[in-house]
């Protein structure tokens, strides 16, 4: 079987660590490439690194000794990459933006963590249990800005929306459309980066704002859940979000405390359970490396979901919901988790780029991969 070749662009950070830890014994993928900002190119990846490694694997041992490439050196990309998988982001969105659309003219699929592309009208964001369909806009993409056919962007979207949406999608899906939701969000402080790791401080307080974070958290729901419409992606805004997002001092997973109301009739506690643990997206479907299967699992105890319990289900990449309860003011509420740096980030990507290659917008050659 030939793997699809595949670089890391902002290989040195938490995010490019967490995809290097990811993607070490991918079935599908092989990393041949790791770039950074000019101040790590030319150094070995273990050199660039250096004391930074946060992850609890160590360092693959066949990726130390490979020499980072400045992320704006194309000339230097290996010519068997086919995928970059980016966790960069520079000085300013627009900046990120044209660096995006720089590797996508030169022909590369590019999977993004980056929130710089998310509000772009013709570049998919997606969670696949969700809309893997938004993947047809990327002929428009191409033929819109004359990409060379292999070149495109898709992104993910923000970490503390990965933690509920897809309980909701669930729901809309069997019938029961949600109306109003408010989320309370405890953000881990793993979702701040090498500072949120490595500053005592975020350790031992909670922190009530991040900063853009409430209006990701409200505004991209809209995006992931409209429609492809005339070379373009239409949000849907039927459904209202109101969100309060803290920053708690947890290493990993975002916890969200959900209430909402339905548009229209109200399931009974035991059918919305059923609707949670028998849902299966395209990515279980399809039966995906990286899809957790099931992809919703729901906790009985009236103590869960716990973060050092339940962070890690289906390999961090399953959403855990327990709590489930009638509201005094609102139908129901629940409370969900989800490994931020895991499905949040580096993983949704991963789970992003398996379901484009199915589909066929990233291409491969040899045997068909299994």
């Amino acid at each position: 079987m030939n793997k699809i070749a595949v670089g890391i662009l902002g290989a040195t950070g938490v995010v490019g660590q967490n995809y290097v830890r990811l993607l070490g014994a991918h079935p599908w993928f092989e990393i041949v490439d790791l770039a950074a900002s000019p101040r790590s190119a030319g150094k070995t990846y273990a050199e660039a690194v250096g004391k930074r490694w946060l992850m609890e694997t160590p360092m693959p041992q066949r990726l130390k000794d490979r020499p980072v490439r400045d992320v704006m050196d194309y000339e230097a990309i290996p010519p068997d990459v086919k995928l970059f998988f980016s966790a960069t982001e520079l000085e300013d969105k627009q900046s990120t933006r044209d660096f995006e659309f720089a590797y996508a003219q030169k022909g590369f699929p590019v999977v993004s963590n980056s929130s710089a592309n998310r509000w772009t009208p013709d570049v998919p964001m997606i969670i696949p249990e969700i809309n893997g369909d938004h993947a047809e806009i990327i002929p428009s993409q191409q033929k819109n800005r004359k990409f060379p056919q292999s070149g495109f962007i898709a992104v993910k979207p923000n970490c503390s929306v990965q933690s509920y949406l897809i309980a909701i999608h669930a729901l809309n899906q069997a019938g029961y459309p949600v109306d109003e939701i408010l989320v309370n969000t405890l953000q881990a402080i793993s979702g701040a980066g090498y500072k949120g790791l490595t500053e005592p401080e975020r350790r031992i307080t909670v922190n009530p704002l991040i900063p853009g974070e409430e209006e990701k958290t409200e505004k991209e729901p809209t995006k992931i859940l409209g429609i492809v419409e005339n070379d373009k992606i239409i949000p849907d805004y039927s459904m209202d979000v109101s969100a309060l997002c803290t920053r708690v001092p947890v290493i990993d997973g975002h916890t969200a405390l959900v209430y909402l109301n339905f548009a229209g009739d109200v399931p009974e506690l035991e059918v919305i359970a059923k609707i949670w643990t028998e849902f299966h997206g395209e990515p279980q479907i399809l039966q995906l490396p990286s899809a957790p299967e099931p992809p919703i699992q729901l906790v009985e105890q009236e103590d869960r979901p716990q973060v050092h319990l339940d962070v890690d289900n289906g390999n961090g990449m399953a959403v855990t919901i327990g709590r489930l309860a009638e509201d005094k003011f609102f139908d129901i509420r629940f409370v969900a988790l989800s490994h931020n740096t895991v499905r949040g980030a580096a993983g949704g990507a991963i789970l992003t780029a398996e379901l484009l290659v199915k589909k066929g917008y990233i291409k491969h050659a040899g045997e068909q991969l299994t």
